[in-house]
């Protein structure tokens, strides 16, 4: 080997811990960005189904009767 890459090596073999920490935060916080990624799509996925559930299903309907108004307006066009 020339004395360069005996430099190289030594001074990787030096910073070793260094670079194989600052590796496996990388590797965590990739793994936590894609594991967000997932659960966003998820919950997404998720309340898309359950609005489209929603809007399927029958709404009540609400029935008014409105004799008593008409019976009430009759009588004030008639008086």
């Amino acid at each position: 080997m020339s004395q360069e890459k005996v430099d190289r090596y030594k001074k990787e073999k030096a910073n070793r811990k260094k670079i194989m920490k600052k590796q496996r935060i990388k590797n965590a916080l990739e793994r936590a960005a894609l594991v967000l990624a997932a659960f966003a799509v998820v919950g997404w996925l998720g309340f898309s189904a359950h609005q489209k559930q929603e809007a399927k299903e029958d709404r009540p309907v609400a029935e008014v009767n409105y004799d008593a108004v008409n019976d009430y307006m009759s009588q004030l066009s008639k008086g």
